[in-house]
């Protein structure tokens, strides 16, 4: 689930996405219709991480042509699964970095995902364990450069910052207007729906649901029809972090006509919230959702792509394009057919309201560290990492989007088999992003209590908006909440 764990930056407008949508949808068009001119390019995700991350490279003089000084960077990262493709990602980085730079060892230190979140500022905040590089999720870069974690980042003289994309470059932009983190990766939300269980349950193939009745009316045939299977799958719990925030409340939030933060102030009490709370309760009180026993854990992310889903025991899932990364050749559950079995439909408004579609978008960052020893070499490393070449076997690896202009206008990763790439294009049009300000952690907090208590039951989705409204201003103070 790492794809959401995952300041007062101005939240990117949504005339910037459509910016977005027809720059990618321009490079898409114009690389669908040739070949790749670069023969040197892995054929295959497989083979861009065919180094081991335990190959001790050959020293070899640095571009300046001078040995340096025995030095350590550290470079700290997310662990989401056991096929760990950041970690290949990195150590391949890693090896090609020490050959140019003789006397540098880089050392990479993961940090399992479900202890990400609070392992990482523990270390950025002490000096003496404060990674020169780490993966920064770009809803946090307001608030940690905010706490002094974070150097800023000298991108004005980097000829490869003009290759990323305008819209997204803005996600890593602080209220001081440095730019705290370099994406290595965006995303959208959908619906994955199982055409083989549809047909079974008599419903439409090809599907795509213009309101939230629709899904829960799909659900319930599902439920009638073949009651083995789990009828729908939303991310429900606080083991989850910014995964049941995002890719749950917010995607139903930002479907109605109310959003999350508005002038300045977050919104506490509203409709649309409230509405929201109604869906998870209505999936869970009507036996539509899995058992909270599945869903409430920190594994359920993974249970659900490498068994529920492959096996054909979960009929639709609200989740991110990232996940065919997991069914890929070098994931942990290679699954070739898994795009035939599952389609990826756009999540419709409430009402089917304009614009008829949501979906929320993010990304992760690598960012370097303040309080590092080696700030220098740590933007290196970053600047290595993200090159058009390291970029394009991360992203084709790990199922993600390219913020990469270049990239995405390559014929391999464009036309690349078993992923959304090209689907993606059309829900970056209907995209929202979450509140670029520093408080929103802790108000993401609250939000994943309050779908938990609504999803197990123990508050109604009344009794959960007014305790989510409570804790909320217990948070960020009471002049800077609202209602509607």
């Amino acid at each position: 689930m790492k794809r959401c764990q995952r300041g007062a930056m101005n939240v990117i407008k949504k005339t910037n996405l459509a910016m977005i949508l027809l720059s990618l949808t321009v490079v898409f068009v114009t690389a669908c219709g040739g070949k790749s001119s670069n023969a040197g390019s892995s054929a295959s995700p497989a083979a861009a991480y065919s180094s081991s991350p335990s190959a001790s490279p050959s020293a070899s003089p640095s571009a300046g042509g001078q040995d340096q000084q025995a030095k350590t960077i550290r470079v700290a990262y997310g662990k989401w699964n056991e096929t760990d493709n950041w970690g290949k990602w990195l150590a391949a980085v890693k090896q090609e970095f020490e050959a140019a730079h003789p006397g540098v060892t880089v050392e990479l230190q993961p940090i399992e995902g479900a202890q990400f979140a609070t392992k990482a500022p523990l270390l950025m905040m002490d000096p003496s364990t404060a990674p020169e590089v780490l993966t920064e999720d770009s809803f946090m870069i307001n608030a940690d450069s905010a706490a002094g974690y974070l150097e800023p980042l000298d991108t004005a003289s980097w000829d490869d910052w003009k290759q990323f994309n305008d819209g997204i470059k803005a996600a890593v932009t602080a209220a001081d207007g440095k730019t705290y983190g370099v994406p290595i990766s965006t995303d959208v939300r959908g619906l994955y729906y199982n055409k083989v269980l549809f047909k079974q349950a008599g419903l439409p193939v090809p599907w795509q649901p213009k309101n939230w009745q629709e899904i829960i009316d799909a659900a319930k045939t599902i439920k009638e029809k073949l009651p083995d299977i789990i009828p729908f799958w939303m991310n429900s719990g606080k083991a989850g972090q910014e995964a049941t925030t995002m890719q749950t409340f917010e995607m139903l939030l930002y479907g109605t006509q109310d959003t999350l933060y508005e002038n300045g102030k977050w919104v506490v009490q509203s409709p649309g919230i409230l509405s929201s709370l109604q869906f998870i309760h209505d999936i869970y009180s009507g036996g539509l959702g899995p058992k909270l026993s599945q869903v409430l854990t920190a594994q359920a992310g993974q249970v659900l792509e490498t068994d529920l889903m492959p096996n054909q025991k979960v009929a639709i899932v609200l989740n991110g394009n990232w996940m065919t990364g997991t069914w890929a050749p070098t994931g942990s559950k290679p699954w070739p057919d898994a795009l035939n079995v599952y389609d990826f439909v756009k999540m419709p408004t409430q009402n089917g309201q304009p614009p008829g579609f949501t979906s929320m978008s993010g990304g992760w960052t690598l960012a370097v560290g303040a309080k590092s020893k080696e700030k220098e070499l740590g933007w290196e490393f970053v600047k290595l990492a993200v090159n058009k070449e390291n970029n394009k076997k991360f992203v084709l690896a790990d199922g993600a989007l390219t913020p990469r202009v270049d990239v995405a206008g390559d014929p391999e990763y464009a036309d690349q088999p078993g992923t959304l790439f090209k689907v993606a294009a059309e829900f970056i049009t209907y995209t929202h992003v979450r509140p670029a300000n520093s408080e929103y952690p802790g108000v993401s907090t609250q939000i994943q209590d309050a779908v938990e208590k609504t999803a197990a039951g123990a508050l109604s989705p009344e009794e959960a908006m007014k305790a989510y409204a409570r804790n909320v201003e217990r948070t960020v103070g009471k002049d800077k909440v609202t209602t509607k």
